[in-house]
């Protein structure tokens, strides 16, 4: 078993498990009894996703990118790992990491790059703590 990094909303490999989301807010417009069938997430776990204010650092780095700057991409980068290193979250993605070798799951978020995304940040910190992460 093992975990794979997705993007929200796309269709399901097979055997990709039961998928949660990690993201701040859920679809709009999309019934909560309907983000399951929709291929958006089976649960929402937004306690893996940047907070808003480190989200609109991540959105202004993308921003930044399309002239070439990586420096507000790195910035976000660091602001999120340090979130991500708060007990809380650093006990989720052992969870997931220990889970991973037992059990399908899938993680994901919206964005259309998992490079300049969040979710290529929690790939990072998933294979650090020796999670089975399928490419």
């Amino acid at each position: 078993m093992s975990i794979r990094i997705v993007r929200l909303g796309t269709p399901r490999a097979p055997g990709e498990g039961l998928r949660v989301g990690t993201v701040r807010r859920p679809p709009r417009g999309v019934p909560k009894t309907e983000f399951a069938s929709h291929d958006w997430y089976d649960v929402w776990y937004p306690n893996l996703s940047p907070s808003v204010e480190t989200m609109k650092q991540a959105q202004e780095a993308q921003e930044a990118q399309a002239s070439g700057s990586t420096a507000q991409w790195n910035a976000f980068v660091r602001r999120f790992k340090a979130e991500m290193a708060a007990p809380d979250a650093s006990r989720s993605l052992d969870l997931l990491a220990a889970l991973s070798h037992g059990t399908a799951l899938s993680v994901g978020c919206y964005c259309e790059q998992e490079s300049r995304c969040h979710r290529g940040v929690l790939r990072g910190l998933l294979a650090e703590r020796g999670a089975d992460i399928v490419d």
